[in-house]
């Protein structure tokens, strides 16, 4: 496997690249229901290809949309991948997540005196998989609130 330090995240993220449609089911939250919703996923290189912009968008039952724009990049000294992410619930961005590539799934964490965020990527045959979950405060356990396939449009 090549040395992560020296990988772009263009090349890093390539499988990804692309318009991507789906649906997610989110969990109940202070922002609704639980339900499922139809989605759609865009990853698209940036920056010469130091960068991927990643653009997500859903619509609701009532017409109603909730977007969010991430950046990807990679640490040149670490060879972690680093994601920026805002969405439209307007919390502006913490640290980024820092995450690593283990057999084919990316997994990121941030890290907030709220608690930790996780999020995994990951290709599984034709379709993209994203998955998030959180675990406030001390909680031991992660809770999952995303759970979203996708295919190329």
């Amino acid at each position: 496997m090549r040395d992560q330090r020296h990988v772009s995240a263009a090349e890093s993220l390539e499988a990804f690249l692309g318009r991507w449609r789906g649906s997610a089911e989110l969990a109940a939250s202070p922002a609704g229901p639980a339900r499922t919703v139809e989605a759609e996923l865009v990853f698209t290189k940036a920056a010469g290809g130091h960068a991927v912009v990643q653009s997500y968008r859903h619509l609701e039952a009532d017409g109603s949309h909730f977007e969010g724009h991430g950046v990807f990049t990679v640490d040149p000294d670490h060879g972690d991948t680093l994601w920026y992410y805002v969405d439209s619930i307007g919390k502006p961005p913490e640290a980024p997540a820092r995450g690593h590539w283990h057999g084919g799934t990316l997994t990121l964490e941030r890290h907030s005196p709220r608690g930790t965020s996780r999020h995994s990527f990951r290709l599984d045959g034709a379709e993209l998989v994203h998955s998030g979950s959180l675990r406030m405060g001390t909680a031991p356990e992660f809770t999952r609130f995303l759970h979203a396939r996708f295919r190329k449009a």
